[in-house]
Parts: C-alpha cells; sequence; structure tokens
C-alpha cells in the first residue's frame, strides 16, 4: 500500500469537560475522496477543523505526507469549512483577486480556477446575488486558489437542490484526477456513498469504522450498528 497522504492517530479534542472528538484515526491515500460520515453533532467538524489548523488537537497526532502536521502544511491544504468566505458586494473573479494579492499568486491562477469550477461564465455578477450552489463553487475555488494536495469540505452539499448537488458531486469527483485528494464530511449517507472511494463513520466522537466503499454493503445498516456500538461506549443508552 501506498503512503497516505493523511494519517490521524487517536486525536481528541476538549472544550473544557466536553469532549468533542475522544479517538479518532483513519488514513486518506493520495488522489482518493474520503467520506467522513456521522450523525450531527459526531465530531465530524470539529475533526476537520484540527485538520484545517482552526483548532488546536487535545490529544492525539497528524501526519501529513509522511511528516508531523504543522501549520506551514496549510499551504498544500485548501478548506471549505461552515459557510464560504465571500464578499458579497465583489464578483467571483474579484473574490479570488483579493485571495490571490495575500499570496502572491498571478492573475492566471484566477483565470484557472474560474475554469476548473466552471464560473468564467459569471463575469459582474456580484456574489450577493448568485445561488447556494454558485457560491459553494465559488467558495471552492477560494480553497483551491493555492494549488492545494488537499482538500477539506464540510458539509458541501448542504442547502443545494437536486441540480446543484449533482453538479458539485462531478466537481469534486474530478479533483483526484488533478492530483488534488479530498477529504469531506456529511451526514447524508446516499451522498458520500457515491461521490467517495473510502469512508469513515464517526459517533460521538469516535471513529467507528473505516473502509473501501463497497456498492454490495448497506451502508445505512453499517452506520446504524456503528453509531450504536460508539454510544454505548461513551454510555449513552440506544
Amino acid at each position: 500500500m501506498t503512503t497516505p497522504l493523511l494519517e490521524i492517530k487517536h486525536l481528541q479534542k476538549t472544550f473544557g469537560k466536553e469532549k468533542a472528538v475522544i479517538d479518532v484515526s483513519l488514513q486518506v491515500q493520495k488522489n482518493s475522496i474520503f467520506g467522513l460520515l456521522g450523525p450531527n453533532g459526531a465530531g465530524k467538524s470539529t475533526t476537520l477543523k484540527m485538520l484545517t489548523g482552526l483548532l488546536h488537537p487535545s490529544g492525539g497526532e497528524i501526519i501529513f505526507d509522511g511528516h508531523p502536521w504543522s501549520r506551514k502544511d496549510l499551504k498544500q491544504i485548501g478548506a471549505l469549512i461552515e459557510a464560504p468566505p465571500l464578499y458579497e458586494n465583489l464578483t467571483a473573479y474579484e473574490n479570488l483577486k483579493v485571495h490571490a494579492t495575500l499570496l502572491g499568486l498571478s492573475d492566471q491562477r484566477i483565470a484557472e480556477v474560474l475554469e476548473q469550477v466552471d464560473m468564467t461564465h459569471t463575469r459582474k455578477k456580484r456574489a450577493g446575488h448568485f445561488s447556494m450552489g454558485m457560491k459553494q463553487r465559488l467558495g471552492i475555488a477560494i480553497a483551491l486558489i493555492n494549488h492545494p494536495t488537499l482538500l477539506v469540505l464540510d458539509e458541501p452539499t448542504n442547502g443545494l437542490d437536486p441540480i446543484g448537488i449533482q453538479e458539485l458531486r462531478a466537481l469534486i469527483r474530478s479533483f483526484p484526477q488533478a492530483g488534488i485528494t479530498v477529504i469531506l464530511s456529511s451526514h447524508i449517507l446516499s451522498e458520500v456513498e457515491q461521490i467517495a472511494d473510502h469512508i469513515g463513520i464517526i459517533s460521538d466522537g469516535i471513529l467507528g469504522y473505516q473502509g473501501i466503499v463497497n456498492p454490495d454493503e448497506d451502508l445505512e445498516q453499517l452506520f446504524m450498528n456503528v453509531v450504536k456500538e460508539s454510544r454505548q461506549k461513551v454510555g449513552v443508552v440506544v
């Protein structure tokens, strides 16, 4: 097996007495899509925020591209966590220009990511007038601006209509071919099943399962079994 791009070992995060992440260990292979599944409040977003430097782990280890994760690795990580960070009075191009200027990147890179997310047609339309799907695409474009090798997406299809979900699914599926590894979170089993190569199931802060997506397996039943087992470990009555 090849060396994974990302490896997490016994990751933990506490907020005072609250244990948001108790024990998460997983591997994400290069040029693949990893789906992190779990019910609301399971610890998905907290885990992704630790991967992207928004939160500091309380315990455990993160290995990125064969070495211990440091803030220097953020140059290789793009992320869309929660709402896209947009200036609604600016166009898609102008939003990207802000980030490109801060990173010392050329206008050519702006044109490249606009084409990559199929937003070259937006022209002078301001981001505040975009549909939810277009805002998500622009948020992903911002995450891609610095040529990341790892793209982290937290619930990327939330709030999208069926057409927006289908379009975003196709976009995400294209990233591994461009040399971009993706880790995304969701509580929608069918969506992750269609897009991911590997999945992990987290509940009550514990990663209870990791494996290859198997179309012949009942993912819903697997999910429910893992959630039940995790809740029993933390003493939740099921």
